[in-house]
């Protein structure tokens, strides 16, 4: 699509314009209104034109790294549909994005809806695909809101001025990142894309759009600017009183808005705050008054049902669960292994600490172990240690000793971070030096979790996001070949978080990036390494192909005939070469391989008993076989002249010995041949050619085979049982041979095995599929496994 600079997609007539511009808004502002609404549009039109000049480019892309046919044929099948119905995407989307503005105009803009519970077990198809739309559009808005945070609030607050005073919430600004990706959402709904080529316009619309966003809020704010609509609004740092120079994304206007109202608050942490409001309570105030809420969403209305998807309403069933099962046990409630923060405290104690007590405890508590983990990295952090050590500074610098406790909300985080990290220590997929490596990460994310339970209900908090991605790392890299580097690394990252957090969130924002930039170049090699063994696999699965073919034409030739022992190896240990390398060499339709399969049978048939007419045929063909048989050989290179020269005497001998009928000068001529070079140098993948019918499958095992069909590539498979168990990944699968091949963590190949071998192993328990919800991020793994731990605990549910 193309549009002039001047001229916005399906632009209102200037009656329209002027009744929707005059509904709400003061009329001195009418023009100026759309004004902006013209260069958003035009910017929009512009952005998404090039989204859809990319799309051929990549979906070709795709189609090359296909890993079969069908998948091959789904780019290019959605390449042409999405030709097909880009003017109606076009079309919805910039509708969506007018009658968004128009709204806002005539205060009809509302927050959007929370995203329906899904329940995690049970999710359909469907649900699934709309799940991972929703998080692939939620991690688009959350990057803008991060890098624009002050550009947002400058927008909001200006628009906010044109509408009358009208404060916008949070999501309501029309052309807000929210706004824009959730419509391009609603422009792709109707369309029937399967969500691989959804996941391909998401990625070209976060690139050439919501990346392109910078420009058009500071295009806006400009143009506002210059309209003498609060030309003098600023950010002003504020500064935690724990932390002297830590920044603070919250603004404060320096002019107050043009109407009555009173300057805006500070922006949510949604729109980018990247530090932790720090608490300030004094001594002896009550946790209503100083401590932040535990939760803002209601929890579900079943605590019994499956752990709720959507990260707030989790939170706060955490948090019901937490209640209910303390008010059930005490200060006595145990959490498996490990005692609650609660039962640290002296007996009878009605006094709380103030949440400055507690955040000065932490503190003392991260600069010890800044000073020791050079020598404790290397062993884990228990969870009930540190609580203990908690305790133990709040009582020895309390102003009242023996008589101050936790509040319940201070005391529901702890222990709730407590098992959070209970769960990293008894992680499977972790290796364990990696999980002793995140333990030491306890104190300065509970201080972080203290003041800003954003880190539960957010997937994109920075230091949820740096956890997960060590975590991530840790399972995919950790046990194998890079382990070591990769291990080096995160004692680094442990120790930048414990030596420097001090309220900042951006530290981890930092640590993530440049983290991710050494998984990005461990990947690489991993990545290298594994297509390097893909690329190994396939050579050697043509040559067990070839291999195979050429064995079968031998075992027609020698089909039903009793050969002499001399003929039976020369064919099968090196004629069998011979083929092979001409079907690599040549192919299996070309005449030469027609030529070298004729001669396998005329050798075969020259060595049995004939009559006087097949006698007389062998006379006549003798010499071209003869001549076949040389060339053959020669091509092989195996064979010197003079070897060739005597292995077709022997062979000429024994055809001469067999039709003249003496069985003595048969059975003296040498039987021997060196072992195949082909045979030896696939080594043990030989006996992958000895596939197992599948008839002579159990109904269990070929079910199974039928879904391993199916089976996309990177799928995790677990090896083994007991105590050996061994992850490997399904990287490559052979349509001719069907034969599967896993690789390790560092990228080696590990096994090949064939379809009806891999089957068996599943029906005896001895391979299985990881199941999905093991590759998915720690946070999102532990805060579910914890709600059904509390579910236990509180006889919601009997179990897991």
């Amino acid at each position: 699509m193309s549009k002039g600079q001047d001229t916005p997609p399906h632009k209102p007539t200037p009656a329209v314009a002027s009744t929707v511009a005059s509904r709400v808004i003061q009329p001195r502002f009418g023009e100026l209104v759309q004004s902006c609404r013209k260069l958003a549009m035009n910017r929009l039109a512009e952005q998404l034109a090039g989204v859809f000049g990319q799309v051929d480019d990549a979906l070709f892309e795709g189609a090359e790294k296909a890993e079969n046919n069908q998948v091959q044929a789904l780019f290019f099948d959605n390449m042409r549909e999405i030709r097909r119905q880009r003017p109606r995407i076009e079309r919805t989307y910039h509708q969506q994005i007018a009658q968004n503005f128009n709204d806002f105009l005539e205060g009809r803009l509302s927050q959007p809806e929370a995203p329906p519970q899904v329940d995690a077990e049970q999710l359909s198809l469907v649900q699934t695909e709309d799940y991972e739309e929703t998080l692939q559009v939620a991690n688009m808005v959350s990057r803008v809101k991060a890098r624009c945070a002050q550009q947002l609030f400058a927008l909001e607050q200006r628009l906010a001025v044109l509408n009358n005073g009208r404060k916008l919430g949070e999501d309501s600004n029309p052309f807000g990142p929210q706004a824009i990706a959730q419509a391009f959402r609603d422009a792709l709904a109707p369309c029937p894309f399967p969500l691989r080529i959804k996941t391909i316009l998401y990625m070209l619309f976060d690139r050439h759009v919501m990346q392109s966003l910078d420009s058009l809020y500071e295009a806006m704010n400009k143009r506002l600017v210059d309209a003498g609509i609060l030309p003098n609004l600023k950010y002003s740092v504020q500064r935690s009183p724990n932390s002297p120079a830590t920044p603070q994304a919250a603004a404060a206007p320096e002019a107050a808005p043009q109407t009555d109202r009173p300057p805006p608050a500070a922006p949510a942490s949604a729109h980018g705050s990247r530090t932790a409001a720090a608490p300030t309570a004094s001594s002896g105030e009550t946790p209503s008054q100083t401590a932040p809420r535990f939760h803002d969403v209601p929890p579900p209305s079943d605590l019994s049902e499956p752990p709720p998807s959507d990260p707030g309403m989790l939170f706060s069933g955490l948090a019901a669960l937490l209640s209910e099962y303390r008010q059930r046990e005490g200060e006595n409630a145990t959490f498996g292994r490990t005692r609650s923060i609660a039962s640290f405290a002296p007996h009878g104690a009605t006094r709380t600490y103030s949440a400055k007590d507690l955040l000065d405890a932490l503190n003392r508590l991260q600069e010890k172990s800044a000073r020791e983990l050079a020598q404790r990295i290397r062993q884990p952090q228990p969870v009930e240690e540190l609580k203990a050590s908690l305790q133990a500074q709040l009582e020895a610098h309390s102003s009242l000793p023996g008589q101050q406790k936790l509040s319940e909300q201070e005391t529901d985080v702890i222990d709730l971070v407590g098992m959070l990290f209970d769960f990293i220590l008894d992680d499977e997929n972790l290796p364990d030096v990696c999980k002793t490596a995140l333990s030491h990460l306890h104190t300065p994310l509970l201080k972080v979790a203290l003041q800003d339970k954003a880190l539960f209900t957010q997937h994109h908090h920075p230091a949820r996001r740096l956890l997960n991605a060590m975590a991530q790392a840790g399972v995919l890299y950790g046990g194998e070949g890079e382990s070591q580097a990769l291990l080096e690394k995160m004692h680094w990252v442990v120790e930048r978080v414990v030596q420097d957090y001090a309220g900042d969130l951006a530290l981890f924002d930092q640590l993530h990036d440049e983290f991710n930039e050494f998984v990005s170049a461990l990947r690489q090699k991993v990545d290298l390494r594994e297509r390097r063994a893909v690329e190994a696999a396939k050579g050697r699965d043509r040559l067990l192909e070839a291999r195979q073919q050429a064995l079968d034409v031998v075992e027609r030739a020698l089909h039903e005939r009793e050969v002499p022992t001399l003929i039976r190896n020369f064919l099968e240990l090196t004629w069998t070469d011979v083929l092979v390398f001409i079907q690599l060499r040549h192919g299996a339709h070309s005449a030469d391989w027609q030529r070298a399969s004729e001669v396998a049978e005329q050798l075969a048939w020259s060595t049995t008993p004939l009559d006087e007419e097949g006698r007389e045929r062998l006379k006549q063909i003798r010499v071209g076989l003869l001549e076949s048989l040389r060339h053959g050989l020669e091509q092989l290179g195996s064979y010197h002249e003079d070897g060739i020269r005597k292995l077709l005497q022997d062979l000429v001998t024994c055809q001469h010995a067999v039709q003249t009928k003496q069985p003595e000068v048969v059975d003296r001529l040498e039987a021997q041949f060196p072992e195949s070079p082909l045979g030896a140098m696939l080594g043990e993948d030989v006996q992958l050619l000895e596939r197992m019918p599948t008839s002579g499958m159990s109904p269990r095992a070929q079910l199974l085979a039928k879904e391993l069909s199916r089976v996309e590539f990177g799928t995790w498979f677990e090896f083994g049982s007991g105590d050996q168990v061994r992850q490997l990944k399904l990287s490559w699968y052979s349509p001719t041979t069907h034969n599967y091949m896993f690789v390790d963590k560092s990228g080696q190949r590990v096994a090949i095995k064939p379809l009806t071998l891999l089957a068996s192993e599943m029906e005896q328990g001895l391979a299985r599929m990881v199941p999905p919800e093991r590759s998915a991020p720690l946070m999102d793994r532990a805060l579910t496994a914890i709600y059904r731990v509390l579910q236990r605990f509180t006889g919601r549910i009997t179990s897991s």
